[in-house]
């Protein structure tokens, strides 16, 4: 397809490309234009009266936004070498930025993230309204102290992890990189990089997975690096898009006569930060900041809310309803005389203390210390908490989400079996294939080598002799170990010794294929652990590059074969094929392997294949089908013909170039079926078993293949063995196919679905409730062949549809969205780097430290915030109700009960100490709670803190405030003077009896907290000389008095929790007992 000239070669294929996206994309708009139009006719007059100022409003409002922030249309581009100024269009910087402020939003910003709470905005109100001289109620001080140290403790907490973030992306975005330009090379900053550009990747240490790429092939035959800007050449590359699979772009030459047209696919592109195994390499930048894949697949972080704190809001807008209700009773009794409005209003502000401000600081600092213990703890060490706003939502999870490669299976594998048809090998008969390898290749050597068809006369004998008679198994097992370590993707990679004079050429240059320094490198783990096994048994690869592979015999003999052809494995093929020339006779030989569902069409019919495939699956093991073809020169002239015309098609690239393929890949000779097992980590078994006992259901969703994915849920228990797995079917297309597999799983009980990308994605658009509402009644569900995207929008979906928690657990970049989409988000510090761990709530050294976590501090978390709210709340119930009491005695006065100081030291000094110490508080020793995870399921269900609960505590505190304030009136009705000391000790006492009341298990702390807040208060007692009456305090009427108050008020608890203890004790306690 080259042109002479060059104009028409770029119009004759952008408007081509430009109208087939056009077309995917603007589908919905079709169906909306005639729909719109009818309703633009029908808007008249009464339109705009009935509401259609509403509506204009908001538009006018969107189109002001929209332009604000308009976002840009991604399209496709031509990017010319080495020239950025030559783009036509402005595309992003390409710097990271992940904060969430910047000065000038960050006050606005934070104190919006505060008062969006109710219970701050509330106060904001009350305190404000305390410079209204006719609503003022004692001092200032006892309304903004507690409010500004509230703000204060907040600002400081986002400051430090905003100052963090621009520390982190500073780190990013300064990271040197080594320019081309036509003055030679220069540094930039990797925010300077433009598109464009000529990026120079230098060799370094890294990652563990690696990846095959292939360089453009006409600029390989330049003279030197500085010509790459004397030519003119450009890049055509499709628009920025999520599919991290898939690239497709053209190469065009122009200075040349004709010019050059080259595809470029994936496997020519590289990620930003990506790792150089051996070498230099140049590259174009094509996409940069905001449009690179990885940016587009990651989600922005959300300010994640816990549940506890959803809860507690709704409780505080009930208590103000309830502070509402009482002033308009208050008044109600007065009978509305006088300035009621002003009175009503000062109720309000006199009762506020029912919603206490203390709350939230108590809480936020509670989870600091969940936190701190958590960090703590040395059964799982090395655990980060990294969002500290959200530890009680471990105790609360029902979905937990896990990824599988490096979550579950360390992503190492070990060869297992090898199957030949009529006979199988294990681990334990490997030293049998060696032996016959040895053999085999003895015998090819042994005979005199005159000229080059002798040396492998055997082999050659065995393919064309006449089908029927069967092989040997020595010669079958040398067919099969060949072409495993013939169809691969793996290099070999030798480590230098020693470095000379700052060369590592030298061992390159010596052929040193020594075994004691070669290490293989692939993209898959499960090839180089094929390759591994083919030297274990004698036949080593030794040497590979772009078009050659070299093997060694047992006996050091070297065999060489030309490369023709690579057909890369595919998630759609499901298979990989490798056409190689042996250098010795000239044999052409395509191998091939791949997973048995797509295998078992292209080999010859057999009776074996399948039933040992499902036998290999059911232990574990992940299968590759290895099978063969001999061509001849004829043959592969008229394939190469037609695959390379296929290659370079615009449109429909992929499906031309498959048909082309697909007509080599019939009846080709089935040689063997390998095993390779992929390790669990430490304990997963036990840890999934803990985690289903629990009440937790676990969902699996990985980009893996359909069988390994199974494979696993089957290894790990994650199904457990007696139970049915319902595959649904794979490529679900249609709404009618999708409607019949749903069906056909609802006739299924109790049984585990495994679903793969592309279907989830049918059903998800036709039947999303249903399928959603099956999913879930599934003790366990699979997905396989998931993008990231996907596995945000499974975690997104459930949380919508199921109103429960959901955890999602990864180690890898690709599941970072996922991780910041669930409710709480774990990261394992694993191979594949740190960005899970960094984006995650938490991160984990290990799978299995997910168990203590969930179960001992989750729950912890959970029970101690839920105590110390509703304590808390209690706290500040108690005094309203005295003031009420107060009120109702004395006309209806809206004077305060207590002044100033009191008000503010009895909900700090004198009481804050033991409250807080309830975060020490622990219903079951960590062993139990390990031990009967089933202990777990009730904290699922919401019952610590409920309007249940809260009504309970409602009573208490209804209760022991009109005692206390009923109590000090009665028995003191000659000295007035002095009930706001009596009942304010009796108060103090009776809230530190409640907190011991309350307290499950002791802990030292508690103690001295009790005392030491005793203490405070007894010595405060000599300075509050305009409160107290020192002469009276202390005789003895004072003592009794209070005694009694503090007994009655505090002595029929004990005996109703006694009693409740006795007659029906709580799940747990009949543990510990």
């Amino acid at each position: 397809t080259s042109f002479s000239q060059d104009e028409p070669s770029n119009l004759d294929e952008m408007p081509l490309m430009m109208s087939e996206e056009g077309f995917e994309n603007d589908e919905s708009d079709y169906q909306t234009l005639p729909r719109a139009r009818v309703n633009q006719r029908q808007r008249g007059l009464g339109w705009f009266l009935l509401g259609g100022w509403k509506v204009l409003c908001g538009s006018c409002c969107d189109c002001l936004a929209h332009i604000c922030r308009r976002k840009k249309e991604l399209k496709a581009r031509t990017v010319w070498l080495g020239s950025p100024e030559k783009c036509e269009e402005k595309y992003p910087k390409n710097g990271i930025k992940n904060q969430k402020y910047n000065i000038f939003t960050f006050v606005p910003g934070v104190l919006y993230q505060q008062f969006k709470f109710f219970l701050n905005l509330y106060f904001l109100v009350v305190a404000c309204s305390q410079f209204v001289p006719s609503l003022k109620i004692g001092y200032l001080y006892t309304y903004w102290a507690p409010l500004g140290f509230v703000l204060t403790v907040t600002m400081v907490r986002e400051a430090v992890d905003e100052v963090r973030r621009y520390q982190r992306d500073k780190e990013m975005n300064s990271q040197l990189y080594s320019k081309l330009t036509v003055r030679g090379k220069i540094q930039v900053k990797s925010s300077d990089i433009q598109v464009g550009d000529l990026i120079i990747v230098d060799k370094l240490d890294g990652e563990t997975d690696w990846k095959l790429k292939v360089a453009v092939g006409c600029t390989q035959r330049l003279p030197a690096v500085g010509d790459l800007f004397s030519i003119s050449a450009y890049v055509y590359a499709q628009k920025p898009q999520l599919d991290i699979h898939s690239f497709e772009g053209n190469f065009t030459r122009e200075d040349t006569d004709p010019q050059i047209h080259e595809s470029l696919s994936i496997e020519n592109t590289l990620w930003a930060s990506t790792v150089v195994a051996s070498g230099t390499v140049i590259g174009v930048v094509i996409y940069t900041g905001k449009e690179t894949r990885s940016v587009l697949n990651t989600s922005y972080a959300k300010n994640k809310v816990g549940l506890l704190d959803l809860e507690l809001n709704r409780l505080t807008k009930a208590l103000f309803l309830a502070q509402v209700v009482l002033s308009i009773v208050m008044v109600a009794l007065q009978g509305f005389v006088g300035p009621w409005l002003s009175n009503l209003c000062r109720f309000v502000v006199l009762f506020s203390y029912i919603i206490p401000i203390s709350l939230r600081v108590n809480l936020d600092m509670g989870k600091s210390a969940y936190g701190w213990m958590i960090m703590k703890d040395e059964n799982i060490p090395g655990t980060v908490v990294r969002t500290s706003t959200i530890p009680e939502e471990l105790g609360r999870l029902v979905y937990l989400l896990t990824d599988k490669t490096g979550t579950l299976t360390q992503n190492e594998m070990v060869f297992k079996r090898l199957h030949l048809g009529t006979v199988s090998y294990g681990t334990d008969t490997m030293d049998e294939i060696q032996n016959h390898i040895v053999k085999s290749y003895a015998q090819v050597t042994s005979q005199p080598s005159n000229g080059s068809t002798s040396g492998s006369t055997p082999s050659r004998k065995t393919q064309t002799s006449c089908p029927k008679v069967r092989k040997s198994v020595s010669s079958r097992i040398h067919e099969a170990v060949k072409a495993i370590a013939l169809c691969h993707n793996v290099t070999p990679v030798y480590e230098s010794h020693a470095i000379v004079n700052g060369e590592t050429e030298s061992a390159e240059a010596d052929q040193d294929y020594s075994d004691d320094n070669r290490t293989y490198q692939a993209s898959s783990p499960d090839e180089v652990e094929l390759v591994r096994w083919t030297e274990s048994v004698g036949l080593t690869l030794v040497n590979r590059d772009l078009n050659s592979l070299q093997l060694k015999t047992p006996s050091g003999q070297i065999l060489s074969f030309h490369i023709l052809q690579i057909f890369p494995f595919t998630s759609e093929s499901k298979r990989m094929g490798i056409i190689v020339r042996e250098e010795l006779t000239g044999d052409i030989t395509f191998y091939m392997k791949g997973a048995d569902v797509a295998m078992a069409s292209i080999v010859q019919y057999n009776d074996w294949l399948e039933e040992e495939c499902g036998n290999m699956a059911r232990e574990g093991l992940r299968t590759l089908v290895v099978a063969k073809k001999s061509l001849s020169e004829e043959q592969y002239q008229d394939f190469e013909s037609r695959y390379n015309q296929a290659k370079l098609s615009i449109h429909d690239r992929g499906l031309k170039v498959a048909a082309v393929v697909e007509s080599l890949e019939r009846e080709m000779e089935l040689l063997c079926l390998t095993g390779v097992e992929d390790q669990l980590q430490a304990d997963v078994r036990p840890t999934l078993e803990l985690l289903r006992n629990a009440g937790i259901k676990i969902w699996m969703l990985t980009g893996d293949k359909l069988e390994t994915a199974t494979c696993i849920a089957k290894s790990s228990h994650l199904v457990s063995r007696n139970q049915d797995i319902h595959v649904f079917k794979p490529q679900v297309s249609s709404r009618g196919e999708a409607h019949l597999e749903l069906n056909a799983f609802r006739r299924k009980h109790d049984c585990a679905l495994v679903i793969s990308g592309d279907s989830l994605e049918v059903c998800l658009r036709y039947y999303e409730h249903e399928f959603v509402e099956l999913a879930c009644q599934c003790p366990a569900v699979v997905c396989c062949r998931c993008s990231p995207t996907q596995k945000a929008q499974i975690v997104t979906l459930l949380q919508q549809h199921t109103a429960n928690r959901t955890c999602a657990i990864g180690d890898g970049g690709n599941d970072v969205s996922m991780i910041q989409a669930a409710d709480c988000g774990i990261g394992i510090e694993g191979k594949e780097g740190k960005q899970a761990s960094l984006a995650a709530d938490f991160s984990i050294t290990q799978f299995k430290h997910i168990g203590r976590l969930l179960m001992v501090h989750g729950r912890n978390s959970y029970k101690r915030s839920a105590a110390l709210g509703q304590f808390v709340m209690h706290r500040g119930m108690i005094i309203s109700t005295m003031q009420a009491v107060f009120s109702s005695v004395f006309y209806f006065a809206s004077v305060p009960l207590y002044q100033g100081f009191l008000m503010v030291g009895y909900a700090t000094m004198y009481t804050m100490f033991p409250v807080f110490s309830l975060v020490l508080d622990q219903d079951v020793k960590p062993d139990m709670a390990l031990l009967y995870p089933e202990l777990y399921k009730d904290l699922t269900k919401g019952r610590s803190l409920s309007f249940k609960t809260f009504l309970i505590w409602v009573l208490i505190s209804v209760y022991q405030g009109g005692i206390l304030m009923y109590g000090a009136l009665v028995l003191f009705e000659s000295e007035f003077v002095h009930v706001v000391a009596i009942s304010f000790t009796a108060l103090v006492l009776t809230e530190l009896l409640m907190v011991a009341l309350t307290i499950r298990t002791w802990h030292w702390l508690m103690v001295v907290a009790e005392f030491f807040s005793l203490g405070c208060y007894l010595a405060s007692l000599a300075f509050l000389n305009e409160y107290f009456d020192l002469s009276f305090i202390t005789t003895w009427p004072f003592l009794w008095k209070v005694s009694s108050i503090t007994l009655v008020s505090c002595l029929p608890l004990y005996i109703i929790k006694y009693l409740k203890r006795k007659f029906s004790p709580p799940s747990y306690s009949k543990l510990s007992s």
